[in-house]
């Protein structure tokens, strides 16, 4: 028998995807099994597979101890550098500036040095992460960024923090604006651009389209001209959809890919500039919370209405200026 109480960051998840991520040796069918038989209870009662969890629930398992045995674990994110370029911190959130290069979460060729993986080793030497103490919660980033795009990535210290910002970008309280440079000059100075993306997994590649079709998703980019120089353009962007390479490729679509992209441009045009990855960086945030929007907080991130976070130094706008070789 094993029982398991509850804490703050479990609380609100499913029953059934609570379990799965607590016991890695527990099959989902004796899951399922051990709920319909009372072999897994909630404070003592019958459970349902959905039912929400609260901070002080009380999970008892009458399992074999082959399905509930703790797992020794590695901690692979201390495998990861230690270096993070912090702009804001509090109790509940991280703002980091991501270098171009690194990769936000692992993937098939890197799995260690991540940004998740360094927010954890972090926030572990720090002690305000033990996981140890958490029964599924670890710390967690709010948005992405590619790869070769830098900028500011959000990281949630708890799941309350992470449940209200995920609702504050689905409800676009959380205005997100971006530096770059593309080739040419667009005709209008501000516009805001329209379309629908399709995506390809298969090639890691998306397509815009002028009219909606099947498996297509609307898209909305407002650009601002800052500065024009040799053929070039600085733009500012804010995007108002967030989508899978949503400006790399609708700035392309309209005839001004960004420099040094060439995925959605071309190597000829980036050709001797000395970009070999995207002039792109997300380097402004707003916190513009709507009062009594969300229900799911109470207020808890309500310190965060009206501020707004800045990256002084973006690494592509000194070149523009200086003059970029073509």
């Amino acid at each position: 028998m094993k029982t398991i109480t509850v804490k703050a960051n479990d609380a609100g998840q499913r029953l059934d995807k609570f379990l799965q991520k607590t016991f890695e040796n527990l099959p989902v069918s004796i899951m399922y099994k051990g709920i319909r038989t009372k072999n897994i209870k909630l404070n003592g009662k019958r459970c349902h597979i959905d039912d929400r969890l609260r901070e002080g629930d009380i999970i008892s398992l009458y399992l074999k101890d082959e399905f509930i045995e703790e797992t020794p674990k590695a901690y692979d994110f201390l495998n990861a550098s230690s270096r993070l370029d912090i702009v804001y911190e509090d109790e509940n959130l991280l703002l980091l500036n991501k270098k171009a290069g690194l990769l936000v979460h692992p993937d098939d060729r890197e799995f260690r040095d991540t940004l998740i993986a360094r927010v954890q080793r972090y926030l572990y030497e720090k002690q305000e992460y033990d996981p140890e103490k958490e029964n599924s919660f670890t710390p967690a980033l709010v948005n992405r960024i590619d790869r070769n795009t830098s900028g500011i990535v959000m990281a949630a210290k708890n799941a309350a923090t992470l449940r209200i910002l995920n609702y504050k970008l689905r409800s676009r309280e959380i205005r997100k604006f971006y530096l770059c440079i593309v080739h040419g000059v667009p005709e209008k100075k501000e516009d805001t651009l329209e379309a629908f993306l399709e995506k390809d997994e298969s090639n890691n590649r998306v397509y815009i389209h002028g009219r909606q079709g099947d498996g297509t998703r609307s898209i909305r980019t407002r650009y601002r001209v800052i500065g024009e120089k040799d053929g070039l353009s600085l733009l500012e962007i804010e995007l108002l959809t967030g989508r899978t390479h949503q400006i790399r490729a609708h700035l392309a679509s309209i005839g001004h890919p960004l420099l040094g992209d060439g995925k959605y441009g071309t190597n000829a045009l980036n050709k001797g500039t000395g970009f070999d990855k995207q002039a792109l960086c997300s380097y402004r945030l707003i916190f513009d919370f709507k009062q009594n929007q969300d229900k799911t907080d109470d207020g808890m991130l309500d310190y965060l209405t009206g501020r707004e976070f800045k990256l002084e130094d973006v690494w592509f706008v000194n070149e523009f200026w200086k003059g970029i070789k073509r």
